[in-house]
């Protein structure tokens, strides 16, 4: 998506697109619907995969990139950067995908443009 979009526009984007390859989409955490950042907690079948968070990069283009605790961690450390993110930017969006192929979704939205 582009990084022109609104928070909403993207946040309603991504929850559309996973629920319609049948997986499950719940916003956390509903941020300011112009500006907010967006963090995505992906999960497999309850299962921590990673947090993505769309970036701004030196080249003035929003990027998902990896952030966040590694899946191997325990939920505390989890819960506690979730809960640090939203109390520094609460106008930030927390969305939680569970997702059939995390790999994948993950790979396509580091790598899309």
């Amino acid at each position: 998506m582009s990084g022109g979009l609104s928070a909403s526009v993207e946040a309603t984007g991504l929850i559309r697109r996973i629920e319609a390859a049948g997986d499950f989409a719940a916003v956390l955490h509903k941020g300011d619907a112009e500006r907010g950042a967006l963090l995505i907690v992906v999960r497999s079948k309850g299962k921590y995969m990673a947090c993505l968070e769309r970036a701004l990069t030196l080249d003035g283009v929003y990027r998902w990139t990896k952030a966040g605790p590694e899946p191997g961690d325990s939920g505390d450390k989890l819960g506690q950067f979730l809960s640090r993110r939203t109390d520094f930017d609460p106008d930030s969006w927390l969305i939680e995908l569970d997702v059939a192929q995390p790999e994948r979704f993950i790979a396509e939205t580091t790598l899309a443009t």
